[in-house]
């Protein structure tokens, strides 16, 4: 059986802003009523985190948790870990009406240090000013021609999710944009 590889190969690019495919990451799509007290547990007991307000990611350890839309999350663990906290989401809903399901292999994700907020500014129709996006915030949003979501972390790297299927057009785009002038 062959071992699961990123979409790029952990490619890198060195310009204005330091762009690195990540690590494989698990991403777990959990959708349902985001008020509901078995869902909002479900989730805590998996990932140590409760669940974020619109517009915000939380983060801890190896966990992540963002905010995606009125009755989804994106829960973030080791790509390893991510058959067991699937089971455990799983048995933790039982009988409420939501759903978890592994996304990992169909995202590639990337990381941007550096004069990042500039690079994805060029590309994304986003306010990354310190006031209108501090570190935690989080948007679904489009990079140039694609949709893609975006968070900033508390050093100030911003984190790049978008589909597997676009990741070298959006690595190439993000290469583009930090492209030292």
């Amino acid at each position: 059986m062959s071992e699961p590889v990123t979409a790029r190969g952990g490619a890198t690019f060195d310009g204005s802003a330091t762009i690195t495919e990540a690590a494989r990451t698990g991403m777990i799509t959990v959708r349902g009523d985001l008020s509901s007290g078995p869902l909002k547990r479900a989730v805590r007991d998996a990932t140590g985190l409760s669940i974020p307000g619109q517009g915000t990611m939380a983060q801890k350890d190896v966990y992540g948790i963002a905010w995606m839309s009125p009755d989804e999350v994106l829960v973030l663990c080791p790509y390893d870990d991510v058959a067991d906290t699937v089971a455990q989401l799983h048995t933790a809903l039982g009988d409420t009406f939501a759903m978890a399901v592994d996304v990992s292999d169909a995202r590639a994700m990337f990381t941007l240090s550096g004069d990042a907020a500039s690079v994805l500014a060029k590309l994304a129709p986003v306010d990354l000013s310190d006031a209108a996006f501090p570190p935690g915030s989080f948007r679904r949003t489009r990079l140039a021609q694609v949709a893609a979501a975006v968070w900033r972390n508390a050093d100030d790297s911003y984190q790049v999710v978008c589909f597997r299927s676009v990741a070298q057009y959006v690595f190439d785009i993000l290469k583009n944009a930090a492209q030292p002038r």
